[in-house]
Protein backbone atom coordinates (compact mmCIF):
# COMPACT_ATOMS: atom_id res chain seq x y z
CA UNK A 1 0.00 0.00 0.00
CA UNK A 2 1.24 3.49 -0.82
CA UNK A 3 2.05 5.58 2.24
CA UNK A 4 0.08 8.74 2.88
CA UNK A 5 3.23 10.82 2.54
CA UNK A 6 4.00 9.64 -0.99
CA UNK A 7 3.36 12.65 -3.25
CA UNK A 8 4.51 11.00 -6.47
CA UNK A 9 2.02 8.16 -6.72
CA UNK A 10 -0.13 7.88 -9.86
CA UNK A 11 -3.89 8.39 -9.63
CA UNK A 12 -5.71 5.07 -9.76
CA UNK A 13 -9.06 3.88 -11.04
CA UNK A 14 -9.83 2.63 -7.54
CA UNK A 15 -9.16 6.09 -6.16
CA UNK A 16 -11.52 7.59 -8.71
CA UNK A 17 -14.21 5.12 -7.67
CA UNK A 18 -13.73 5.98 -4.00
CA UNK A 19 -14.05 9.66 -4.78
CA UNK A 20 -17.26 9.01 -6.71
CA UNK A 21 -18.67 7.05 -3.78
CA UNK A 22 -17.78 9.83 -1.35
CA UNK A 23 -19.60 12.44 -3.44
CA UNK A 24 -22.67 10.25 -4.01
CA UNK A 25 -22.89 9.36 -0.32
CA UNK A 26 -22.68 13.02 0.65
CA UNK A 27 -25.51 13.88 -1.74
CA UNK A 28 -27.58 11.33 0.17
CA UNK A 29 -26.59 12.97 3.48
CA UNK A 30 -24.11 10.30 4.55
CA UNK A 31 -20.58 11.48 5.35
CA UNK A 32 -18.87 8.45 6.84
CA UNK A 33 -17.01 7.71 3.61
CA UNK A 34 -15.81 11.31 3.44
CA UNK A 35 -14.50 11.15 7.01
CA UNK A 36 -12.78 7.88 6.22
CA UNK A 37 -11.38 9.39 3.04
CA UNK A 38 -9.41 11.97 5.00
CA UNK A 39 -6.86 9.25 5.75
CA UNK A 40 -6.96 7.56 2.32
CA UNK A 41 -3.58 6.80 0.72
CA UNK A 42 -4.67 8.58 -2.49
CA UNK A 43 -4.28 12.39 -2.09
CA UNK A 44 -7.09 13.07 -4.56
CA UNK A 45 -9.43 11.09 -2.33
CA UNK A 46 -8.29 13.09 0.68
CA UNK A 47 -8.80 16.34 -1.24
CA UNK A 48 -12.29 15.27 -2.29
CA UNK A 49 -13.12 14.41 1.30
CA UNK A 50 -12.03 17.85 2.46
CA UNK A 51 -14.18 19.53 -0.19
CA UNK A 52 -17.24 17.39 0.49
CA UNK A 53 -17.07 17.83 4.25
CA UNK A 54 -16.49 21.56 3.91
CA UNK A 55 -19.31 22.12 1.44
CA UNK A 56 -21.68 20.35 3.78
CA UNK A 57 -20.55 22.19 6.89
CA UNK A 58 -19.15 19.17 8.71
CA UNK A 59 -15.40 19.81 8.44
CA UNK A 60 -14.50 20.89 11.95
CA UNK A 61 -11.49 22.91 13.02
CA UNK A 62 -9.43 19.94 14.20
CA UNK A 63 -9.86 17.95 10.99
CA UNK A 64 -9.26 21.03 8.88
CA UNK A 65 -6.02 21.85 10.66
CA UNK A 66 -4.78 18.29 10.17
CA UNK A 67 -5.64 18.42 6.47
CA UNK A 68 -3.87 21.79 6.16
CA UNK A 69 -0.64 19.98 7.06
CA UNK A 70 -1.18 17.14 4.59
CA UNK A 71 2.02 16.18 2.72
CA UNK A 72 0.35 16.62 -0.68
CA UNK A 73 -0.36 20.13 -2.04
CA UNK A 74 -3.60 19.06 -3.74
CA UNK A 75 -5.06 18.38 -0.29
CA UNK A 76 -3.76 21.61 1.17
CA UNK A 77 -5.21 23.47 -1.83
CA UNK A 78 -8.58 21.91 -1.06
CA UNK A 79 -8.29 23.18 2.51
CA UNK A 80 -7.30 26.62 1.23
CA UNK A 81 -10.37 26.74 -1.00
CA UNK A 82 -12.56 25.62 1.89
CA UNK A 83 -11.16 28.40 4.08
CA UNK A 84 -13.07 30.91 1.96
CA UNK A 85 -16.16 29.88 3.96
CA UNK A 86 -14.66 28.32 7.08
CA UNK A 87 -12.93 30.99 9.11
CA UNK A 88 -11.62 28.41 11.59
CA UNK A 89 -9.22 26.98 9.01
CA UNK A 90 -5.59 28.15 9.32
CA UNK A 91 -5.41 30.51 6.35
CA UNK A 92 -2.26 32.27 7.61
CA UNK A 93 -0.45 28.95 7.60
CA UNK A 94 -1.65 28.21 4.07
CA UNK A 95 -0.49 31.64 2.88
CA UNK A 96 3.01 30.59 3.93
CA UNK A 97 2.83 27.23 2.15
CA UNK A 98 5.88 26.04 0.22
CA UNK A 99 3.71 25.15 -2.77
CA UNK A 100 2.77 28.10 -4.97
CA UNK A 101 -0.62 26.66 -5.98
CA UNK A 102 -1.64 26.48 -2.32
CA UNK A 103 -0.56 30.07 -1.71
CA UNK A 104 -2.49 31.29 -4.75
CA UNK A 105 -5.71 29.61 -3.61
CA UNK A 106 -5.21 30.83 -0.04
CA UNK A 107 -4.85 34.41 -1.31
CA UNK A 108 -8.09 34.06 -3.23
CA UNK A 109 -9.82 32.68 -0.14
CA UNK A 110 -8.58 35.55 2.03
CA UNK A 111 -10.07 38.00 -0.45
CA UNK A 112 -13.33 36.09 -0.71
CA UNK A 113 -13.90 36.25 3.01
CA UNK A 114 -12.63 39.84 3.34
CA UNK A 115 -10.15 38.64 5.90
CA UNK A 116 -9.33 41.29 8.51
CA UNK A 117 -7.64 38.87 10.90
CA UNK A 118 -4.49 40.12 12.59
CA UNK A 119 -1.55 39.64 10.28
CA UNK A 120 -3.40 38.51 7.14
CA UNK A 121 -3.18 41.85 5.35
CA UNK A 122 0.52 42.03 6.24
CA UNK A 123 1.17 38.55 4.87
CA UNK A 124 -0.77 39.33 1.69
CA UNK A 125 1.21 42.55 1.28
CA UNK A 126 4.46 40.64 1.57
CA UNK A 127 3.30 38.11 -1.03
CA UNK A 128 2.18 40.89 -3.37
CA UNK A 129 5.59 42.51 -3.23
CA UNK A 130 8.07 39.70 -2.83
CA UNK A 131 6.70 36.30 -3.86
CA UNK A 132 8.69 34.79 -6.72
CA UNK A 133 5.57 33.47 -8.46
CA UNK A 134 3.63 36.10 -10.40
CA UNK A 135 0.30 34.26 -10.01
CA UNK A 136 0.71 34.44 -6.24
CA UNK A 137 1.54 38.15 -6.41
CA UNK A 138 -1.49 38.73 -8.61
CA UNK A 139 -3.78 36.78 -6.29
CA UNK A 140 -2.45 38.64 -3.26
CA UNK A 141 -3.02 42.02 -4.90
CA UNK A 142 -6.58 41.01 -5.82
CA UNK A 143 -7.20 39.90 -2.24
CA UNK A 144 -5.90 43.19 -0.84
CA UNK A 145 -8.27 45.04 -3.13
CA UNK A 146 -11.20 42.86 -2.09
CA UNK A 147 -10.41 43.34 1.59
CA UNK A 148 -10.06 47.10 1.18
CA UNK A 149 -7.89 47.63 4.26
CA UNK A 150 -5.75 50.76 3.89
CA UNK A 151 -2.82 48.87 5.42
CA UNK A 152 -2.54 47.01 2.14
CA UNK A 153 -2.80 50.04 -0.14
CA UNK A 154 0.92 50.76 -0.33
CA UNK A 155 1.59 47.23 -1.59
CA UNK A 156 -1.09 47.60 -4.27
CA UNK A 157 0.44 50.90 -5.38
CA UNK A 158 3.86 49.31 -5.66
CA UNK A 159 2.35 46.39 -7.58
CA UNK A 160 1.33 48.82 -10.33
CA UNK A 161 4.98 48.64 -11.46
CA UNK A 162 5.14 44.81 -11.56
CA UNK A 163 4.71 42.69 -14.71
CA UNK A 164 1.64 43.35 -16.87
CA UNK A 165 -0.68 40.73 -15.36
CA UNK A 166 0.02 41.99 -11.84
CA UNK A 167 -0.24 45.63 -12.92
CA UNK A 168 -3.69 44.96 -14.38
CA UNK A 169 -4.84 43.39 -11.13
CA UNK A 170 -3.30 46.19 -9.08
CA UNK A 171 -5.11 48.89 -11.05
CA UNK A 172 -8.41 47.06 -10.57
CA UNK A 173 -7.68 46.67 -6.85
CA UNK A 174 -7.32 50.43 -6.52
CA UNK A 175 -11.07 50.73 -7.05
CA UNK A 176 -11.48 50.02 -3.33
CA UNK A 177 -9.61 53.18 -2.34
CA UNK A 178 -9.95 56.91 -2.87
CA UNK A 179 -7.08 59.29 -2.14
CA UNK A 180 -4.57 61.41 -4.07
CA UNK A 181 -1.97 58.61 -4.27
CA UNK A 182 -4.54 56.33 -5.90
CA UNK A 183 -5.53 59.02 -8.40
CA UNK A 184 -1.88 59.60 -9.27
CA UNK A 185 -1.28 55.87 -9.77
CA UNK A 186 -4.31 55.60 -12.03
CA UNK A 187 -3.21 58.61 -14.06
CA UNK A 188 0.23 57.07 -14.48
CA UNK A 189 -1.42 53.82 -15.57
CA UNK A 190 -3.06 55.69 -18.45
CA UNK A 191 0.40 55.72 -20.04
CA UNK A 192 1.13 52.04 -19.36
CA UNK A 193 2.53 50.04 -22.28
CA UNK A 194 -0.14 47.36 -21.69
CA UNK A 195 -3.50 48.33 -23.20
CA UNK A 196 -5.49 46.39 -20.60
CA UNK A 197 -3.80 48.32 -17.82
CA UNK A 198 -4.60 51.58 -19.62
CA UNK A 199 -8.20 50.53 -20.16
CA UNK A 200 -8.68 49.57 -16.52
CA UNK A 201 -7.26 52.88 -15.37
CA UNK A 202 -9.44 54.82 -17.80
CA UNK A 203 -12.55 53.00 -16.60
CA UNK A 204 -11.80 53.82 -12.97
CA UNK A 205 -11.09 57.50 -13.67
CA UNK A 206 -14.32 58.05 -15.59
Amino acid sequence: MTEIGDTDQPWTALGTERRKNIVESAIAGEYSLAFKGLSDHDPKVRATSVSVLSENGVLDNELGCVAARDPHPIVRSSVAKSSAQLYSLPISELLHDIDFTVVEVACWAAGERGDQQDGVVSVLSNIALHHEDSLCREAAVAALGAIGNTDGLNSILKATTDIATVRRRAVLALASFDNPAVTEALENALEDRDWQVRQAAEDLLM
